[in-house]
């Protein structure tokens, strides 16, 4: 303890309190800390803290805040984030509580606060990525804190986490990880062999805990600290409770349907528990008999197993998240009230609605925005259920815009950017790699992942576009440089195609009927349009910036990598030389200026769609409805939308999909998992919202509302009508205010509605245009 009368909590003094313990590693442990405060006169009372690992703070027994995984993932070599909570209302002795804590509702000792703070390994060094790694960004967990009390005489008190006041405690857990889940002893501490032996999964048993807990204490951290310590900018939090829609008994276990795959946990009740413990797995699907199915998380155990003693509070994971629909619950009789679910996901503000007459295209939205609800944790990671959950700026990137209506992500992507410039530090060859945060010193080395990587062009652009703001064009300005002149220097390549990046890559990912083999050898139209993008966004910032020699030297690069392209890969007629759907969408959208070539290579596209069915992967599918409803395909666009064929959307739909899948067929027609295999594991997700890049066409087409200027200062209403929708409604809550369309198409006219909060152009079906103020707005329009 220490006493100051300046203020103590910044970032450089959290930085000398950093304390850990000397535990052999153990995966999957937790170290539990306490410090007790006595009962002082005080006015005010504010908790700073953060951690290498994951850590929860409770003050006489209450946690501290509500973010879930503090203080966050980062890059954890460059970047920690940290959190302050004013906590005054947690103490006994405050000012209004009565000295010795008498009208306190806390928990704490009658001569004392009590402080103490949970430790676990989280994405620092506990088990993490598909490579199932332990310590990828450090040996072992570490934890700071300054504890500051503004007193009533205006003295001020500093408890910190290197206090001798400061010890270890025996905590309740025998396990905890992201993947394998927790082992939970409501006593206080596990007992011999907390393993359990229960586990029925193919997985590798959870590790067992000491026959004897060992309490080590606690010592100074001495090793590396990340350059820099920020306030937290976005938090994972509980968003909601799912209700139980059904219940089933099968075997000896209760199975439990929640209705929705989702991200999160369930929280326990031990005083509706009928046995000493009881044993929780998750799962996305049932199998044809009615069990639970798990063969899709891999080595992720995803279980709660909670052992009931002394403590009957509530229990509710603070180490762990999963995803799933389904639970199956053992060891106990399942009664209403025994658990209950939350929804979690970073916090962000929903900006974007949608509700239509047609049942299939409706359930279809709510799938793309929980996909995303279920993937913006922390990070936009892959999936939520297995054994990754890492951060890839592919997928990211893919569905931002879709995302950026849904929910105000400028803060989300915010972070993600620093992630991304992070990360590059380290790369070198300044580029930008697959994942990100990326895995250790290790995981940097360059790697060839176009697709990828681009987000980092791709999303300050998007930003400036849907939220009207270049800081992120002008922060990143340098990050985006550095990965597009990577680019320039690998042109050339093993193939010898001179302003081309050819080289082994996954093309557009998931493609139906083209495997990793074909597209290592066929990618080049999908990677190479990344790149003619890429210097499409780095000139036109360096031009908007008044960086003259970079716009003139990209703008020069963009006109020779564009003429390569279509030297190399598109012929005379209009066809592709690498002849699937994906190199024409991408040709389309971020290559071929508009003319009589780009008339040639739409119709082939088209007349490929008719032939083969809708055959697009992770990074074409986003742009091929809007293509087709702008030159003049309407009536396509929505019938591949609606379709009820695999590979469709409809097609998951009507097989009880409540996400979107990874893949078009991850349930094949005839009711079987498609457990593809990837290096040796299963690869099928049914949460993953890459596919929900759809969500996207709702917005800009179907309502119509797109910027026409950067942040909606002035908004384009275009819709596009189809009477299969029935009523359709919705909305966008831009910078400027809210956005709404509705209409519905009867007897060859549709009757529309418009807001608009500012200035406003509607583009209607003939073609002709209506300048719009701010207001409301009703027409008949002839379809």
């Amino acid at each position: 303890m220490k006493e100051t009368n300046t203020n103590y909590t910044s970032a450089a003094e959290l930085k000398q309190h950093f304390i850990t313990t000397e535990r052999p590693y153990q995966e999957g442990a937790v170290e539990v800390f306490e410090q007790n405060i006595p009962l002082l006169p005080v006015k005010k009372a504010v908790l700073t803290s953060t951690a290498l690992g994951v850590y929860e703070a409770e003050l006489n027994g209450e946690k501290v805040g509500d973010q879930m995984f503090a203080p966050g993932y980062t890059y954890y070599y460059h970047d920690l984030f940290y959190q302050s909570h004013d906590v005054t209302e947690y103490l006994q002795g405050h000012i209004g509580s009565g000295a010795d804590g008498s009208e306190s509702p806390c928990s704490g000792s009658d001569i004392h606060n009590t402080l103490r703070v949970y430790l676990g390994q989280g994405w620092y060094c506990g088990r993490f990525t598909c490579d199932n790694k332990t310590q990828i960004y450090g040996e072992r967990p570490a934890v700071s804190w300054v504890l500051e009390l503004e007193l009533e005489d205006g003295s001020r008190r500093i408890f910190c986490s290197d206090d001798d006041s400061v010890h270890a405690v025996p905590g309740p857990y025998g396990y905890a990880g992201f993947y394998d889940g927790e082992i939970y002893y409501a006593e206080g501490t596990p007992r011999s062999g907390s393993g359990d032996g229960q586990s029925k999964s193919s997985a590798p048993e959870t590790p067992e805990a000491p026959e004897v807990p060992e309490v080590f204490p606690p010592v100074p951290y001495e090793g590396p600290l990340p350059d820099r310590f920020s306030p937290t900018m976005i938090e994972v939090k509980l968003q909601e409770e799912m209700p139980v829609q059904s219940v089933s008994v099968h075997d000896d276990v209760t199975i439990l349907d929640f209705g929705q795959n989702f991200a999160g946990i369930i929280e326990i009740d031990p005083t509706k528990m009928k046995g000493s413990s009881v044993r929780i797995r998750h799962g996305e699907i049932l199998n044809p008999d009615g069990s639970l199915y798990t063969a899709n998380l891999r080595k992720a155990k995803a279980e709660l197993i909670y052992h009931r003693g002394t403590d009957t509070r509530k229990y509710r994971p603070r180490f762990t998240y999963m995803g799933f629909r389904y639970a199956e619950i053992s060891g106990t009789e399942y009664v209403p009230g025994l658990v209950t679910a939350y929804a979690l996901c970073s916090d962000m503000e929903r900006t974007g609605a949608f509700t239509c007459g047609n049942p299939l295209a409706d359930r279809l939205f709510q799938n793309q925005l929980w996909g995303q609800r279920s993937n913006y944790v922390e990070v936009p990671t892959d999936c939520p259920q297995r054994d990754e959950r890492m951060g890839y700026p592919g997928d990211g990137q893919v569905f931002a815009l879709t995302g950026a209506y849904n929910y105000d992500t400028e803060t989300f992507w915010a972070k993600y950017l620093r992630d991304m410039s992070s990360s590059q530090q380290d790369n070198s060859e300044g580029y930008v790699g697959p994942t990100i945060p990326a895995d250790g010193p290790a995981g940097v080395g360059f790697i060839n992942m176009l697709g990828w990587g681009n987000a980092i062009t791709i999303i300050p652009e998007m930003l400036y576009r849907q939220f009207g703001t270049d800081r992120y064009l002008k922060e990143y300005y340098e990050n985006m440089k550095s990965h597009v002149e990577c680019e320039i220097r690998h042109m050339g390549g093993p193939q010898g195609v001179e302003n081309l990046w050819l080289a082994p890559n996954l093309g557009d990912w998931l493609c139906p009927g083209k495997d990793i083999a074909f597209m290592a050898m066929h990618n080049g139209p999908v990677s190479n349009a990344f790149i003619v993008n890429d210097l499409r966004i780095l000139s036109w910032a360096a031009e908007r910036f008044g960086k003259t020699e970079d716009a003139l030297r990209y703008r020069d690069q963009l006109e020779k990598t564009r003429s390569a392209y279509i030297q190399t890969f598109i012929n005379e007629d209009g066809s592709m030389r690498d002849d699937y759907q994906g190199a024409y969408i991408m040709a389309l959208k971020h290559v071929l200026p508009q003319g009589e070539l780009w008339d040639k290579l739409f119709a082939k596209l088209v007349e490929k769609i008719h032939q083969e069915g809708m055959q697009t992967g992770f990074f074409s599918t986003e742009h091929l409805l809007p293509l087709l409803a702008d030159h003049g395909e309407t009536r396509f666009a929505f019938d591949l939308l609606l379709q009820e064929d695999c590979p469709g959307w409809m097609y998951q739909v009507l097989r009880g999909a409540t996400t979107t899948w990874e893949r078009w067929d991850a349930i094949l027609p005839d009711g079987s998992v498609n457990e593809a295999d990837q290096n040796g594991d299963n690869m099928v997700s049914f949460n993953h919202y890459a596919f929900g890049s759809v969500g996207e066409f709702y917005y800009t087409h179907i309502l119509g509302i797109q910027p026409l200027e950067p942040g909606y200062e002035k908004v384009l209403i275009r819709p596009f009508f189809d009477e299969r929708l029935g009523k359709v409604s919705g909305s966008y809550l831009s910078r400027h205010g809210r956005i709404a369309v509705e209409w519905e198409v009867k007897d060859g006219h549709a009757a529309l509605k418009v807001e608009t909060p500012t200035a406003a152009k509607l583009v209607l079906p003939d073609g002709s245009e209506k300048e719009l103020e701010k207001g409301e707005y009703e027409f008949k329009v002839e379809v």
